[in-house]
């Protein structure tokens, strides 16, 4: 009986080891990608809260660059073109969508609304 005791107790001993916690802190990794991301959506918020109504499409883009992702169609005559940026992280997957990105709506080549809300409208 004290054998199995102390063989129980030693064998408890060889069970103790390290506990991962793991939070929803987000992934980062050691090459820089991690930051890179962060800096384009600091800078593409800062942009739009920059924007008024009527902006041309042009110098929209010559500020902002290449959208994410674009839509393009004609609604009761008038085209709308819908540029997507990315503003805000949802997941660590390393990929981009449309939910992690503010739409910018165009009617004939000027800015006519933003945001999610402007967007469910069409």
């Amino acid at each position: 009986m004290i054998i199995r005791t102390l063989s129980l107790l030693a064998l408890t001993g060889l069970l103790t080891g390290c506990v991962v916690a793991i939070g929803d802190k987000d992934y980062e990794s050691s090459d820089g990608a991690d930051n890179e991301w962060r800096k384009t959506q600091r800078e593409n918020l800062a942009q739009i809260n920059q924007f008024q109504p009527g902006m041309a499409f042009n110098n929209v883009i010559a500020r902002m660059g290449n959208p994410d992702f674009t839509e393009f169609l004609v609604k009761d005559g008038n085209q709308v073109q819908v540029l997507f940026y990315r503003t805000q992280h949802k997941r660590s997957d390393g990929k981009t969508t449309k939910d992690e990105c503010t739409p910018l709506i165009f009617i004939n080549n000027e800015l006519h609304s933003w945001g999610e809300k402007a967007y469910q409208q069409l």
